[in-house]
């Protein structure tokens, strides 16, 4: 019985931690730009804060895409600058036509 309390408790405990650590994303607006491009080319695909109420999902290169998407070119606001430069999925403008 004591066992599966304490498992019961471990469980609960990893799972609060989870959703805390989800509810926190980082925020572009206090990092630097070289620390938000070393972010996102760490873990290839990282959704950062960019605003009071916006968020995106930014990605190292299109291998962290969707099929149909592509990583494109995109400028964020950063604590240093209003122009960093990092790559974001988005539909392919040149895909394959609707026919």
């Amino acid at each position: 019985m004591m066992k599966h309390a304490a498992i019961t408790i471990a469980m609960l405990a990893a799972l609060s931690s989870v959703a805390v650590a989800q509810g926190k994303r980082p925020d572009t607006r206090t990092m630097d730009c070289d620390q938000v491009q070393e972010m996102i080319s760490a873990r290839g695909a990282v959704v950062l804060t960019t605003g009071q109420h916006t968020y995106d999902r930014y990605v190292s290169d299109g291998r962290f895409c969707s099929m149909g998407e592509v990583a494109l070119y995109q400028t964020i606001r950063t604590r240093d600058n209003n122009q960093c430069v990092v790559h974001a999925c988005r539909i392919d403008p040149f895909g394959p036509p609707d026919w």
